[in-house]
């Protein structure tokens, strides 16, 4: 038994940066409870690195209220896509991984990402099953669905083409792959974080291109790390890893920002919309 679209909607947009469109979401709802047929959430992650942190946690948390609420979870391990290298946010080319390096950092990824999912409920899928059974003939017809100059509207590819800082050919492929993925498992709804917007919203075009239903794109906050300056990232110390020491989760909890506690209590617990607000007159 479904909860009431609104009711849904209400839980779905908390901590939400964007639904788009989100008129489209509730109509997905409101079919899936007619249908009494639970939607497709899909949640893609490239296993470039093995451990993962409170900002990873943010929207692997939102797929699994989508669970609590009766939907799929469908955590797609991007193998294949880890090999290409997501160019999100990047002001130069990633070193590509090999789908060797690939696997072994996905066995870590599940193990993590399981104490937030529900392991019972979560469908996982590897997107090589699908991305190394294209042929270049394939790969033609799907580049030819979108234009080099939509590529360059994205931010990051914008800024590195007026830089002069090379962007190799396989990175514009990237969009074109994940949404690749959105085709493969009819996603109903894609979770990403904010710099994950522009791919998303390719993956509604060539799911149109392909004759299906385009997906409801929701995006979350990037997490601000424990230094109170950048978002949370292994690379600049400023995490906190879900696979830390209780004792270590709480000393580093310690050194968050007072400007930040309100978001942390947002994006990183379960507790209810009038405790957030006590949290908040408070603070």
């Amino acid at each position: 038994m479904f909860k009431p679209a609104k009711e849904q909607l209400e839980i779905i947009k908390r901590g939400a940066s964007e639904i788009i469109p989100e008129e489209e979401l509730i109509q997905k709802f409101e079919r899936s409870i007619k249908e009494n047929k639970p939607l497709n959430i899909k949640l893609g992650c490239d296993p470039t690195r093995p451990d993962l942190h409170l900002g990873h946690s943010v929207v692997l948390r939102k797929l699994a209220q989508f669970q609590e609420l009766g939907h799929t979870a469908i955590l797609i391990i991007g193998d294949f896509t880890a090999m290409i290298g997501d160019p999100s946010g990047r002001n130069a080319t990633r070193p590509p991984l090999t789908m060797e390096e690939a696997k072994e950092n996905a066995k870590s990824y599940w193990e993590q990402a399981r104490k937030i999912l529900d392991p019972d409920k979560t469908k996982i899928v590897y997107n090589s099953e699908w991305l190394g059974k294209m042929n270049f003939n394939e790969v033609i017809q799907l580049a030819s669905k979108y234009t080099v100059a939509r590529m360059l509207e994205r931010d990051d590819f914008t800024k590195r083409f007026k830089g002069g800082i090379p962007i190799s050919m396989h990175e514009l492929l990237y969009p074109l792959a994940q949404a690749m993925d959105s085709v493969e498992i009819k996603s109903d709804v894609e979770l990403g974080g904010t710099d994950q917007k522009f791919n998303l919203l390719v993956g509604r075009d060539i799911q149109r291109e392909h004759g299906i239903e385009p997906q409801v794109i929701l995006t979350m906050p990037l997490l601000v790390g424990t230094d109170g300056t950048e978002k949370m990232s292994k690379s600049y110390g400023n995490y906190i890893g879900i696979d830390d020491s209780p004792k270590d989760i709480y000393g580093k909890s310690l050194s968050i920002p007072d400007n930040l506690i309100y978001t942390y209590y947002e994006l990183a617990t379960d507790i209810s919309s009038e405790e957030l607000q006590v949290i908040k007159s408070k603070l």
